[in-house]
């Protein structure tokens, strides 16, 4: 490096330096006695030609006015024109000093073309701004790897006067620095030797480490290194660019924080899946260790009451460290992080409060004081930030460092109440979805059946599965309606719609088909009856909850529905649907089939008639009735769903149970559906022969007296003597009342089922009326006496008149 040092201080003195500018020496007349070769080049003249001849010759007498600004370096000095032997003119700058032990009128003239000399004074400005004002540290290297100049940039990263640290290696200077980039050797002075002996430079190295200026924060320099040459090309050494990146790389790190927070917090209406969110987002990126404690209350769906500073109503539902991910895992990661794992199912769900211990925290801790003040505590490596929705204090974050590492700045303090901020507001969303669904799923499960009696006419299974966390309880339903003749109604809905709303919607719906249903009305009549219902309804919330913009909320109008009427005793089933899917039905010897049911719309929508379809049904057949969750998902179309169940409903052998859980096994893998899903199955039984018997009579004034005989002998072979007597009085006052007010043949049953049965149809479609009769009244006190003889009696329609039929209970002795 001593080469480059005498040519580095020979361009540092200027073009006006004796060992490079042109050189002249003069005797007392101006008479030129010396001339130098860098003299001949600058002004064209050999020696011959100039030396022994006046200084005129070449150079004006005096000096020329100049009306331009000189250079510092020429004030003091002499500007003078001078013809070079070509002719053309020059300006120099000229510079005299005496010449020693050559007499006093002897000098030495010394001169450079003005031009030459503001490129140097530029290029020297430039060198300047280099060495003291660049906010790039710069460092040069020499071949043996020691620092021989560095800027001031570079003293001030080292702390000390340059003179103090000349000769170091870069890694006695950052001593316990390391490169957190890759693809490179992986230290300084590897890099630095790889450069000199490759000549490859390297650019944005990221180097991470403490200077001797700033000993207890860490920082990050984005670095080059290069190699230098001379004019030969002989390698001097390695020049070394460090730009501080400390500032920017935090508020990289702090956005790409909050983009990920953005993309993981918020996602899931879940109160723990939000606030384990967080945790994973800020560790180890933010914080070591984070925990999130809340009100138990806010798992509950409730708005916490005041925190109190003892926190005695804190629990604690996520937490998650770097050091415990490293355990259990080589290299770690916060995936590790978070409670108990959890399933599916219970994503939305209120946590159960004995799952998470309370939270104490001594007096004067940040988390203590934090409740105290109601704001965010820094103190040392801890920074506790309290959840807030609101005016309401939902719970509180806490962000831990290492004792070693850095403590959180100012902006990441802001980062920190921002990201909170953000899980704050989602959590109180989870809060109200948690509230709002447990009360719907409540509700669902006070309006659909908990438990289906037994019934005569079909054996019965069913499941229900709530929709998933994301979309909120919908509004499907199913029920099993017992009819009269031992007949048997079956139903399921679907409302548009989830949530409260749909829930409630579902609720009357039901309440309405199974009114409707305990009426008798065959399913063309209940559906179009129940359209009507739906129409007015949406009519009434158009009036109540309609908007200035026209705008209403409505989740009847659209909802779905299928109606069957199954009759064990004919084995024939009847069914309707409005805009519903239809009923899958498997026979004891056929194929899985969906009967080609008309569809009709859907509810509330009118115009079009409603049609219905009736099917025969060998004993032992399967009914399927289902919503369209079941069957229908974002990744298969709804054929394929109902060909899956249809080969789930093939196994004839398994029990109704088996195929409903085979059913939502193969239909539904994950347990959860974007979707509610009912299924309802139900498997065909038969009145044996010997417990229906049915007559016909004349409409003849005899008829009630043979209706009275016939049936005191059924019940005799039936070993119901003890019912004789009120039958007696049912049938001959229902078949008087058929002989007086209608005509045709009069039909006759009694069926001997869970209870006893008996049947009058007539042709005639007016239905007789309860009444009370006045004292003096000769009639209308029979069908009273009938009512007060039964438990249940009532009217239903057909296409060939009516029947009236009753219902008593068997003795207890039978």
């Amino acid at each position: 490096m001593k080469a480059w040092n005498e040519e580095q201080g020979a361009e540092f003195r200027g073009p006006l330096d004796v060992t490079r500018a042109a050189t002249m020496v003069v005797d007392a007349q101006d008479t030129v006695i010396g001339w130098s070769p860098a003299a001949e080049r600058l002004f064209g003249y050999p020696p011959q030609e100039v030396v022994g001849g006046p200084l005129t010759t070449f150079l004006s007498p005096g000096p020329t006015p100049s009306f331009l600004p000189l250079p510092p370096q020429v004030r003091g000095n002499e500007l003078h024109v001078a013809r070079h032997q070509d002719g053309r003119d020059l300006i120099v700058a000229t510079a005299s000093c005496p010449l020693p032990g050559a007499g006093p009128a002897a000098r030495v003239l010394v001169a450079t073309e003005l031009q030459e000399l503001r490129e140097w004074e530029s290029r020297l400005a430039l060198l300047q701004g280099l060495a003291t004002q660049s906010p790039v540290g710069l460092g040069i290297y020499d071949t043996d790897l020691r620092l021989t100049w560095c800027n001031a940039a570079y003293e001030r990263e080292i702390g000390r006067p340059f003179a103090e640290f000349r000769g170091l290696r870069a890694d006695q200077l950052y001593s316990s620095g390391t490169f957190v980039s890759k693809g490179h050797p992986p230290t300084l002075e590897a890099v630095m030797r790889h450069v000199l002996d490759t000549g490859e430079p390297f650019l944005d190295l990221h180097f991470k480490g403490r200077p001797p200026s700033d000993p207890e924060t860490d920082h990050l320099w984005s670095c080059a290194y290069y190699r230098l040459q001379d004019a030969d090309g002989r390698v001097i050494g390695v020049c070394e660019d460090a730009f501080d990146i400390s500032d920017r790389h935090k508020a990289q790190r702090r956005l790409a924080l909050l983009v990920e927070a953005g993309r993981g917090i918020g996602t899931a209406l879940d109160v723990r899946v939000t606030a384990e969110k967080i945790t994973e987002v800020a560790v180890p990126e933010f914080a070591t260790t984070v925990t999130v404690d809340l009100a138990r209350a806010v798992l509950e769906g409730e708005v916490p009451a005041t925190i109190s500073a003892a926190a005695a109503s804190l629990v604690r539902v996520a937490r998650c460290s770097a050091d415990e991910a490293e355990r259990l895992e080589p290299g770690g990661h916060p995936s590790h992080c978070g409670p108990s794992a959890r399933g599916p199912a219970d994503r939305g769900r209120a946590a159960p409060v004995e799952n998470h211990p309370p939270v104490e925290y001594p007096p004067g801790s940040p988390q203590h004081r934090s409740l105290s003040s109601g704001g965010l505590v820094l103190d040392d490596a801890a920074l506790v930030v309290p959840l807030r929705a609101g005016t309401s204090t939902l719970g509180l974050v806490t962000f831990v460092r290492d004792p070693g590492s850095a403590s959180f700045d100012s902006g990441e303090v802001a980062l920190a109440d921002e990201l909170v901020a953000r899980t704050a507001v989602s959590i109180d969303n989870a809060r109200r979805f948690t509230r709002e669904r447990t009360a719907s799923l409540a509700l669902q499960r006070q309006l659909l059946p908990r438990h289906v009696p037994e019934q005569s006419a079909v054996e019965v299974a069913h499941r229900y599965l709530p929709t998933d966390d994301v979309t909120g309880v919908g509004g499907d339903w199913f029920d099993v309606i017992p009819l009269s003749g031992t007949r048997v109604g079956l139903v399921v809905g679907d409302v548009v719609g989830h949530g409260l709303q749909a829930a409630a919607t579902m609720g009357r719906l039901r309440t309405t088909v199974r009114a409707f249903a305990q009426m008798d009305m065959d399913p063309v009549e209940l559906l179009s009856r129940l359209d009507d219902l739906v129409a007015q309804s949406a009519e009434e919330q158009r009036s109540e909850l309609g908007t200035p913009d026209g705008t209403y909320a409505d989740v009847t109008t659209g909802a779905t529905c299928l109606y069957a009427v199954y009759d064990p005793v004919s084995r024939r089933c009847v069914m309707a649907r409005a805009g519903h899917l239809p009923p899958a039905v498997v026979t004891p010897e056929g194929p899985p089939i969906f009967p080609d049911l008309p569809a009709g719309p859907p509810l509330g929508l009118g115009g079009l008639p409603f049609e219905s379809a009736e099917i025969e049904l060998p004993v032992g057949s399967l009914l399927a009735l289902f919503t369209d969750g079941l069957v229908e998902a974002r990744d298969r179309d709804i054929d394929h769903g109902m060909d899956t169940l249809g080969q789930v409903l093939s196994d004839r052998h398994a029990s109704l149970e088996e195929l409903c859980d085979r059913a939502v096994a193969e239909l539904l893998p994950s347990g959860s559906t974007a979707d509610d899903t009912a299924l309802l199955l139900v498997r065909t039984r038969e009145l044996d022969t010997a417990q229906v018997t049915e007559w016909e009579l004349p409409p003849e004034p005899v008829a009630p007296g043979q209706a009275r005989e016939l049936a005191t002998q059924q019940l005799r072979q039936w070993g119901l003597e003890e019912l004789a007597f009120a039958t007696e009085l049912v049938v001959s006052e229902l078949v008087t009342n058929a002989v007086r007010y209608a005509e045709g043949p009069i039909q006759v049953r009694l069926i001997r089922d869970r209870t006893l049965l008996c049947e009058v149809a007539d042709r005639g479609h007016t239905s007789p009326h309860l009444r009370h009769s006045g004292e003096e009244d000769e009639g209308g006190r029979g069908l009273f006496i009938v009512a007060q003889l039964v438990q249940r009696w009532g009217t239903r329609y057909s296409r060939s008149g009516k029947t009236i039929w009753t219902e008593q209970a068997f003795p207890t002795t039978v």
